[in-house]
């Protein structure tokens, strides 16, 4: 199966380009923000758009935005069946401007998506259950299946705390408000082991200089006697740091899958993950104590914190736990479930 993708540009360095480009987009007034997010919007080209449906069998979408309900109109006209997958929640794109709590805002976009983009399709996959439940209330029309993103098998090899200080917690991802970092932070105020904790931030996004500082304000008070890491990693250095980790934490209030969770996991670092209503990763905590109820909850946190580092025979046997679960996970089996849906819907 040959694939092409139709997008804007890639903006990074020297890396590969869509073999159907589309012109950039600027929001007005919002555009500072969403670069922010590491993110960048394209807009409409009929020409690019009917030379991309000329050369295709079948069309999938990753996003439900106006380029998709656009391209849309003419995959219908010229017969080409149409798939997408729901792997964004309206919540992520309204906490940043904090109306991610705002329910009306945020089911009238779930109701748009389904009419104008999703009810087109014949299949729409999701990454976790705990999607595919939400978007059942809205009648959607096309058949679902739960598919996760996946990740790269690879041998995970868990080094975590030796005899010296200190222990390494890392937490991976986007620094943006649903992303709740500032919960682990506070949780230091409560731990036993604060004192013998360095922080590790991996990644960066609109709340890096909000939560840096507010880590370093725990460090000079004292709280902290490591002073907590920020810093933005490739996919080797991520790796690594959570192969030298003690716990993986993962704090988010909004998270459709979380593939840093699963990617640490292959580490064999023990997670301790947001029981959050709008977030699937609870589903890689293999038991109870790895989830905190309560996503804003810091002393709940610190708790189960302490309760692994002060169990570090357990924390080594869920270690090799995780990395075996980790391996259900691998991209090569989504794919296969990817390839058999786009056959599927050709032959129909």
């Amino acid at each position: 199966m040959d694939v092409r993708v139709l997008s804007g540009r890639n903006w990074e360095e020297g890396g590969p380009q869509p073999e159907y480009v589309l012109p950039d987009y600027y929001f007005p007034v919002f555009n500072p923000l969403i670069l922010s997010h590491g993110y960048h919007f394209a807009q409409s080209d009929v020409k690019v758009f009917q030379e991309a449906l000329s050369w295709c069998d079948v069309v999938h979408l990753e996003e439900p935005f106006g380029i998709q309900y656009r391209l849309i109109k003419y995959a219908e006209k010229m017969g080409k069946p149409i798939t997408g997958t729901y792997h964004l929640h309206p919540e992520n794109m309204f906490a940043s401007v904090h109306l991610h709590n705002w329910h009306f805002i945020n089911h009238l976009c779930l109701h748009l998506w389904v009419k104008c983009i999703f009810n087109h399709c014949k299949v729409v996959t999701f990454p976790t259950e705990n999607c595919m439940k939400r978007l059942r209330r809205f009648h959607l029309r096309a058949k679902m299946k739960v598919i996760s993103n996946g990740v790269e098998p690879e041998k995970g090899i868990h080094t975590g705390h030796g005899e010296a200080d200190p222990f390494i917690i890392c937490c991976i991802g986007r620094l943006a408000v649903e992303r709740n970092q500032k919960t682990l932070i506070r949780a230091m105020k409560y731990s036993k082991y604060a004192d013998r904790i360095e922080l590790h931030f991996a990644g960066r996004g609109p709340r890096n200089e909000r939560y840096f500082r507010m880590a370093e304000r725990a460090y000079r008070k004292g709280t902290l006697k490591y002073r907590p890491v920020f810093e933005f990693l490739d996919k080797e250095g991520l790796k690594d740091l959570a192969s030298r980790s003690d716990l993986y934490i993962h704090c988010a209030t909004v998270e459709v899958e979380g593939l840093s969770c699963i990617e640490a996991l292959r580490q064999g670092v023990v997670p301790i993950i947001a029981d959050a209503h709008r977030s699937g990763t609870t589903q890689f905590a293999l038991d109870d104590r790895s989830i905190y109820r309560g996503p804003k909850n810091a002393r709940q946190l610190a708790r189960k914190i302490d309760w692994w580092l002060d169990h570090p025979k357990e924390m080594k046997e869920m270690s090799d736990k995780y990395i075996e679960f980790s391996k259900s996970f691998d991209i090569h089996r989504s794919i296969d479930e990817l390839v058999k849906i786009f056959r599927d819907v050709c032959d129909k």
